[in-house]
């Protein structure tokens, strides 16, 4: 199988990695790729986003699968025009990533399916957005109707901060706060059937003990040892299955991965987003854990061949992810740092790095180029051996002003 991947980041990194070590697959491409999977793929230059310029090229590679990362590629339609030209890919078209594209779609898709999630109002206008402010009280949930590239939600407890983001966008929707922990599902789909993996929980506040702004997503663990038995099969029927359908009501039939963010809260589970692709950094933790070669998992999706008692296998152990971010982000990353320390933090036994905002300067040296710029993975036996093995190798990177989380499944620990 040939197979080409879209994207630049982390994930795309972490996808790219679970496909080489599938022996289906016999060429491996990604575009345009970044320093690291230029080690296992080869890198194609282009703008993943120009549905005429991918699929030249994937009909010049003569690829069996596409499988796209980012979701501005899907909402830049994409997988549409790669169907059209008869290439299997795996992500939805552009009606159906809507479901990510507008949070107002998505809203309206869950009350149509009868998927419990928080009570919301979508506005348009500063006097919507204060009425809608005023009948939820704090904390404030605000979330830019559009894609925002991870950074578009504001939960705060000041009135004026949340009055100033519903301001800063063109169409808002603000709904309930939902207590409870977090946790993320990914659900493969093909327009009728969907497949489970393994459920992460991501950390998306930019500093230690949930403080600080929103970003992409600065740490990611699974398993969960505290999730509640049977969690995965309840999400499947009250949300995943009963989305899958009515989207194929609605005749733009869900291909690809369904990331159901979720809340466990008081009153049980709870939606509090979905994402039309892999979500970042919680991908690169569970496709650590798959053990089921993942290319026929994915043309299978592609193609509407995915068999819904499809049981997958998964290696014994955990994984835990570090993002090591450059200086200033999210609000304004700095570029062109050098990284050093790679070698030695790959050399940490259970740990590996995946590049997420990397590239290679005139010189040849590694550097930043994004505000993401490392994911840490880490391997053990169990959650604190996972744990450890990837703050040893986050410890040998160097790269000036950099940050990250110290407390990525901290909380876990306490509940084993």
């Amino acid at each position: 199988m040939r197979v080409l991947v879209l994207g630049s980041g982390g994930r795309e990194h972490a996808l790219a990695r679970a496909l080489h070590r599938d022996p289906a697959v016999t060429a491996l491409h990604c575009a345009p790729g970044n320093p690291g999977t230029a080690e296992i793929a080869a890198n194609h230059q282009l703008d993943p986003t120009d549905p005429a310029a991918v699929t030249e090229l994937a009909q010049r590679l003569s690829v069996s699968l596409v499988v796209v990362g980012p979701e501005v590629v899907l909402m830049a339609g994409v997988g549409d025009a790669l169907r059209e030209a008869g290439i299997p890919c795996f992500g939805p078209d552009r009606a159906a990533a809507r479901i990510e594209g507008s949070k107002a779609f998505a809203k309206e898709v869950m009350a149509a399916a009868g998927v419990p999630t928080a009570a919301a109002h979508v506005c348009e206008t500063s006097s919507q957005a204060d009425a809608a402010l005023d009948a939820f009280g704090p904390p404030y949930v605000v979330k830019d109707d559009g894609l925002a590239a991870g950074k578009g939600v504001v939960v705060t407890e000041d009135r004026d901060a949340a009055s100033e983001h519903a301001a800063a966008c063109e169409r808002v929707v603000i709904e309930e706060y939902l207590d409870g922990p977090e946790v993320s599902l990914f659900a493969l789909c093909d327009g009728e059937n969907a497949v489970p993996l393994m459920p992460a929980q991501d950390f998306k506040r930019a500093r230690d003990g949930d403080e600080g702004p929103n970003t992409g997503g600065m740490g990611a663990y699974t398993p969960l040892p505290w999730a509640p038995p049977g969690l995965v099969d309840e999400v499947m029927a009250t949300v995943v299955q009963p989305v899958v359908d009515e989207m194929r009501r609605r005749e733009t039939p869900y291909v690809g991965v369904l990331y159901v963010g979720l809340a466990l809260t008081s009153q049980g589970v709870r939606v509090v987003e979905f994402n039309a692709r892999f979500g970042d950094p919680e991908t690169q933790v569970v496709l650590d854990r798959l053990a089921t070669p993942v290319a026929t998992l994915l043309q299978a999706c592609a193609i509407g061949g995915l068999d819904p008692e499809t049981r997958l296998d998964w290696h014994p152990g955990a994984a835990v992810t570090v993002v090591v971010a450059a200086e200033g982000y999210p609000a304004a990353p700095v570029k062109g740092d050098p990284i050093t320390g790679l070698d030695e933090a790959n050399a940490v036994e259970g740990a590996y790095v995946l590049h997420a905002g990397t590239s290679t300067d005139e010189e040849g040296r590694l550097v930043a180029n994004g505000g993401r710029v490392l994911n840490v993975v880490g391997t053990g036996a169990a959650l604190p051996e996972a744990r450890a093995a990837a703050y040893e190798a986050v410890s040998k990177i160097g790269l000036r002003g950099s940050h990250h989380r110290t407390d990525i499944a901290r909380a876990a620990l306490e509940t084993m």
